[in-house]
């Protein structure tokens, strides 16, 4: 019953918290993994984090104290603490870059019932003053669909709060939590830490358009040509003309060539990158029609003792990746003699030789 006694209406939000704590956590952690599911169902695999928490029953308290007592009490309205506390159940997703925010609140505001928005992105770039950190806060609860649900009825009343953060931005708001009396620091402090921000701020657009530009040079791979056009025609110097298309072998041209002759294996991209970079370590000047033409020239050999080599040893393993190593190596064996191990290498050597001989 609420009523305008804050000294009863703390014991009975800590009689409540008390008796449901053991439900607040089961309903935060159906939450956590009906919201994992469906961002999944999204495809957006760049989430770094999806965790929840229960708010601690003391911390409630001090919210309510800070932002509702003062008011209600002078409007004479009573209350009971608990209905003020829209983060006693909360979920936290970090997601890598920021204009992954608005696909995850449209994500959210299609499956769950929308109670209350907070767009604190929208508010700090309204005003001149920085200092604060950037997210979305949206109060939820589930849908008349899913509260149907006998695995979702126990917790239709139960109302939650999402943040929805950059990795940029969570890191920005762990620092600035740490920051005590914000309001009273003195002015060239706060022009310093307002630079700060600034400079999260710039590193979260700089990484979205890293991104938007890797993907950019991933797509226009995908449509040039695997083999360059002679230098003397058109198409040659269109081509030419742009880093995009770059003669010189790189992890975007790579992907493309190995994968049209591997069409079956996913290449990691951490391990490209590091497996262009030997290559053009040993040869800086390796060019992606240089590479086209070592698999294209070599492989049906290499295949051929990757048959051997099975044969006797069964139990190894011979990825593309140790199929190109070869495919080098036959390419040009003084650049590419340390493509190869020296005992492989040596294998390898003495399988050619012995092949020579039974082809004469």
């Amino acid at each position: 019953m609420a009523s305008f006694d804050f000294e009863q209406e703390k014991q009975a939000f800590r009689d409540f918290y008390e008796k449901n704590r053991k439900h607040l956590f089961a309903a935060k952690n159906i939450y956590v993994r009906l919201i994992t599911s469906l961002i999944k169902r999204l495809g957006i695999d760049e989430v770094t984090k999806i965790e929840g928490r229960v708010k601690d029953k003391e911390e409630c308290i001090k919210k309510f104290t800070r932002k509702y007592q003062n008011r209600l009490e002078v409007d004479e309205q009573p209350y009971e603490i608990r209905f003020f506390i829209s983060d006693l159940i909360g979920i936290r997703i970090v997601c890598l870059y920021e204009d992954q925010i608005a696909q995850l609140s449209e994500m959210l505001q299609q499956h769950f019932r929308i109670l209350d928005i907070t767009d604190k992105i929208s508010s700090v770039e309204r005003t001149e003053e920085l200092f604060g950190y950037k997210g979305l806060h949206m109060d939820l609860a589930l849908n008349d669909e899913m509260a149907s649900l006998p695995k979702y009825r126990p917790y239709a009343d139960n109302f939650f709060e999402v943040q929805i953060r950059s990795l940029i931005q969570d890191a920005w708001s762990v620092l600035d939590h740490k920051i005590k009396y914000k309001k009273s620091i003195p002015i060239d402090l706060k022009r310093r830490i307002n630079i700060l921000s600034a400079l999260f701020e710039l590193a979260d657009r700089e990484f979205k358009e890293i991104r938007n530009a890797t993907r950019e040079l991933m797509q226009q791979e995908t449509v040039a040509p695997i083999v360059e056009q002679p230098d003397d025609t058109p198409e040659a110097a269109i081509s030419g003309g742009g880093s995009t298309n770059s003669k010189k072998l790189n992890a975007f041209n790579f992907l493309r060539i190995a994968g049209h002759f591997f069409r079956d294996f996913e290449f990691d991209d951490s391990k490209v990158d590091n497996f262009v970079n030997d290559i053009l370590k040993l040869h800086s000047g390796f060019e992606k029609s240089d590479f086209h033409q070592c698999l294209n020239d070599n492989l049906s050999i290499v295949k051929e003792y990757h048959e051997h080599f099975l044969t006797e040893n069964p139990d190894k393993a011979f990825s593309p990746f140790t199929l190109i190593r070869h495919c080098l190596y036959l390419y040009n064996r003084e650049i590419f003699e340390r493509i190869l191990f020296k005992k492989t290498r040596g294998r390898f050597v003495d399988w050619l030789k012995e092949a020579q001989r039974n082809s004469m």
